[in-house]
Order: C-alpha cells, then structure tokens, then sequence
C-alpha cells in the first residue's frame, strides 16, 4: 500500500492515477475532504489533515510507502508514519534548497522538511522540482477577463516541469528499489520567460493574447491580495527580483529516472487546453 497525500493536488492527484495505472500497486488517496468519485476504481480514498498528524494515522494503516508534501513535514507527523509501519517516504520540496539562501522563508521551509524527513529513521526520497507548468493556471481570472496577461518578472526564465513528470519519478521512487537516500533535482525541457509562456497558449487556445509585465508594487499588492503570507512574498521577490535563485537549468533527472522525455509546457498547455479555454466573459 502507497499513501498519497495532497491526492486532489496538481502533483499528488496525477502521481494517484500513475500508481494506480500500474495495475499492481495498492493506493490510498489522502486529502482534507476527498471525492470518491474523482478517483479511478480501486483506489482507496481517506480523510485527514495533515496540519493535525494524529488525523493522518488510519490514513496510513498497511501503507509502506507515503508520499508527503514539503510543507507538511514535520517530526510528529513523521513519528506517525513510522509508528503505522511506513517504511519509505517521497518528499516533495523544490530545488531552490540548492541555490536558494537558508533565510529565505521558502527555502526555509523546505530545508526544514529535508532535515525532518532525513532524521525521522525512516529511509527517504526527496524530489526538488522546478516551477510548475500548472502554475499558469493562476492567470485564468485574466485570461476570462481579456487578451492581456500581465505577470511580474519579464526577464526571468523557468524551466518549469509537468506535475505529472514529477508524479512520474515519485511512481518510480516509490515502487522500485535504488532511489533511498537521494535527492533529485527536476526541470522540464526548456527554460521560457513569462512572454514566452503566454505566446504559447496564445497558439494552444487560438487567441490574440498578450504579454504585460507587471511592476514589482503591483505584484506585491496581487500576491498579498491572494493570501500569499508577506514572508513568502518577499521571499518571491528575493528569488526573481534579487536573482538569489536561478530557475533556468535544465537538467535530464526526469528522462533518466522515468525512460521518458519530461513533457513541454506546450504539450501541457495542450493537455490542459479546456482547463484554460475560457475566454473573455461577456
């Protein structure tokens, strides 16, 4: 049995149906008020919070292998795990923990989950991924909005990956021996600017759409005006801004581990085209 957390995520929802795809594999999907019906046949699904660790102990009874979400990585969750039998743990954190400072507050964040994962006794597996392609999907309200997208960072290239390229190497991590005690760093194929990425779902969806850059007072006020916490703010801004972290490498982790070339952010667009369809409301 394999635990996924964060099951109705971007990267935990397509790691769910790359395990059960496998067809010989045992999965429990875990997330704070699951769906059932969102999930493929034979995939057990159960309730738990993972900002209170005692709730997630009969999530993870059987299981041998979880895969856990950075943020969440705590010593008493992960005393929990151990306590039901786990035996391997997947951590998702990101690869700024290498070229990141210790004080900023995401990498912070993710340096504390390693450490806590790395001396819990159980063996470990950490992924450190670059940005999402998925994260385009943040840009909906403008894309409903109009043909203008504006985003913050123009000069600043991603190598952005596929949540299912990451889900793909969990998969591997999780049910084939070798990767304990490694941490692997992951990128898509190419580094693109923020023009470059609306220039390619102006071609998926067949729209005028154009690129704005968005001053930086501006994309302050947006993020806060999103929830984002002012230290993960400022922690953004010391990435891009300040250029502490360089996102742009492109590294071959993903076709070495999986056989597969890691997928474009174009053929993701593509994937996910009536997910991003809706045009200007009228």
């Amino acid at each position: 049995m394999i635990v996924v957390t964060g099951a109705t995520g971007n990267v935990g929802g397509e790691l769910v149906r790359a395990l059960a795809a496998r067809g010989d594999t045992a999965v429990r999907a875990v997330a704070r008020r699951p769906d059932p019906a969102a999930f493929s046949p034979g995939v057990e699904v159960a309730a738990a919070d993972l900002a209170d660790p005692v709730s997630l102990g009969p999530a993870l009874a059987g299981a041998r292998g979880l895969f856990l979400l950075g943020g969440f990585a705590g010593a008493e969750l992960l005393a929990t795990a151990r306590q039901a039998g786990v035996d391997h743990v997947v951590l998702l954190t990101s690869r700024c923990v290498v070229g990141g400072r210790p004080d900023n507050a995401i990498t912070r964040m993710w340096l504390d989950a390693e450490d806590a994962v790395r001396s819990s006794g159980l063996a470990w597996t950490i992924l450190r991924p670059s940005g999402f392609h998925s994260n385009a999907l943040r840009w909906l309200p403008q894309l409903q909005a109009g043909d203008v997208v504006q985003a913050p960072w123009p000069a600043v290239a991603i190598a952005s990956i596929d949540p299912a390229d990451i889900a793909a190497v969990a998969a591997v991590a999780l049910t084939e021996p070798g990767h304990e005690g490694t941490a692997l760093p992951l990128s898509g194929p190419e580094a693109l600017t923020p023009a470059d990425l609306v220039a390619v779902l102006a071609d998926v969806l067949g729209r005028p759409l154009r690129y704005e850059p968005l001053a930086d007072d501006d994309a302050r006020a947006r993020m806060a005006a999103d929830g984002m916490p002012p230290p993960f703010v400022d922690a953004q801004f010391r990435f891009f801004s300040d250029a502490e972290f360089d996102d742009s490498p492109v590294l071959d982790t993903v076709r070495a581990v999986t056989g597969r070339e890691p997928r474009t952010f174009a053929g993701w667009a593509r994937a996910h085209a009536a997910d991003l369809a809706a045009g200007p409301e009228g």
